[in-house]
């Protein structure tokens, strides 16, 4: 089976805050085709997405596939504040990376 990784697939993929405690992710797509395409392998979970940044899922508090944006969103809990001592990422804007290389069977 061939495969292509997500950043290949994706129009964007990007983190951001989501308040002092959250960091939000969003995975977009131009084509609902792709969009349903990597919703349906199931690459991109809760639980895949925990595993990935080696995480408890109780820290993602939302996983949602927004359907009219052909969008897949998440937010992670930050170990953390934003800005804290020890904070490697005030605007959680770096965060995004592990989701890059992800392998989407195609």
């Amino acid at each position: 089976m061939q495969k292509r990784k997500l950043y290949e697939l994706a129009k964007t993929i990007r983190s951001k805050n989501a308040g002092p405690d959250k960091i939000t992710f969003d995975i977009i797509f131009t084509e609902k085709q792709t969009y349903e395409l990597v919703c349906n392998s199931n690459v991109i979970t809760k639980t895949s997405i925990a595993n990935l940044y080696g995480i408890d899922e109780n820290r993602i508090t939302d996983f949602v596939t927004y359907d009219p944006a052909n969008a897949i969103k998440f937010t992670i809990q930050r170990d953390k504040p934003s800005g804290s001592p020890g904070d490697s990422d005030i605007f959680g804007s770096q965060q995004y990376a592990p989701l890059l290389d992800l392998e989407i069977p195609v």
